[in-house]
């Protein structure tokens, strides 16, 4: 921000006032890394015959594709509220076949959190008021309805596959199909298959670690410090050449492209040895 901020367009200093706003509060957040071990991975049905025929399996990706989160008020604890979150995985199998050949497979992985967060109290209807909205006799009414209930943010990184491998069926071992009904936006993923099953003589397993934030936000009034507005002194650029090659010519040559940055030198020695040691810290 330009440090004439509290100046308007025309030049007058307003300086800062007192101002309302109507925004999502967080009320309590926490941070995880859970660790889901030796997980089924169900795969679609006509791909049961390429597992069959494997000699060994690895995971080249895996993507969380959707989260179902529901937030439920716990009993006698007025504020308190436990989110349960349903993650679906997809994971991504190369299966070696032997003499060579390969052959890459889709799986679901359905993986589920709980956590309890305090979201405080109360529970209003809220109307909205929209374009499509009549006069007062027009008949029209306001269906814009919404609550100021707590609402559930679940921020995750990217999967760490640890481990996969193949389990042979044992006897008396249960079969099943997926444990819950696949979301259509899910089953778009994999070209709208539905039908993921681990009822083959063999089933995948893998373990992931996945490193997440959960909140909990509620929507409220509050009373803010702030400033007039200000024009940006930032001109956008519209450059439009007529020759590209005179574009060309004013990049940057991409060094780090052909040559890698290597890592940053030491800064700090562990005692007695001079080896080099971590300069961040770890905190769990």
């Amino acid at each position: 921000m330009p440090e004439n901020r509290n100046i308007s367009c025309t030049g007058v200093d307003f300086g800062r006032d007192t101002v309302y706003i109507d925004t999502n509060r967080i009320l309590d957040c926490c941070r995880d890394k859970d660790c889901f071990e030796n997980a089924t991975v169900y795969i679609a049905a006509h791909c049961a015959d390429v597992l069959q025929s494997c000699v060994n399996i690895r995971t080249k990706s895996a993507e969380i594709i959707a989260a179902n989160i529901g937030v439920d008020e716990i009993p006698f604890n007025p504020g308190f509220f436990q989110i349960n979150i349903r993650m679906f995985v997809k994971i991504k199998i190369e299966v070696c076949l032997g003499n060579g050949r390969s052959d890459e497979i889709c799986g679901l992985c359905v993986l589920d959190k709980s956590v309890i967060l305090f979201g405080s109290e109360g529970n209003i209807s809220i109307f909205k008021s929209g374009v499509d909205d009549g006069s007062f006799c027009s008949g029209i009414l306001t269906k814009k309805k919404h609550t100021n209930l707590p609402t559930a943010v679940f921020e995750v990184a990217s999967p760490v596959v640890l481990n996969t491998k193949v389990t042979e069926m044992i006897p008396g071992m249960r079969c099943s199909s997926c444990p819950c009904d696949i979301p259509e936006c899910v089953a778009d993923y994999f070209d709208g298959c539905a039908n993921f099953t681990a009822s083959t003589p063999r089933v995948i397993t893998v373990s992931i670690g996945i490193f997440s934030v959960v909140r909990l936000e509620r929507p409220g009034q509050y009373l803010v410090s702030g400033s007039e507005y200000s024009v940006p002194e930032k001109v956008c650029p519209c450059d439009n050449p007529a020759d590209p090659c005179d574009m060309f010519r004013r990049m940057s040559f991409p060094v780090n492209e052909f040559y890698p940055p290597s890592m940053e030198p030491c800064r700090t020695k562990s005692a007695g040895n001079g080896i080099c040691g971590c300069i961040g810290k770890n905190k769990t």
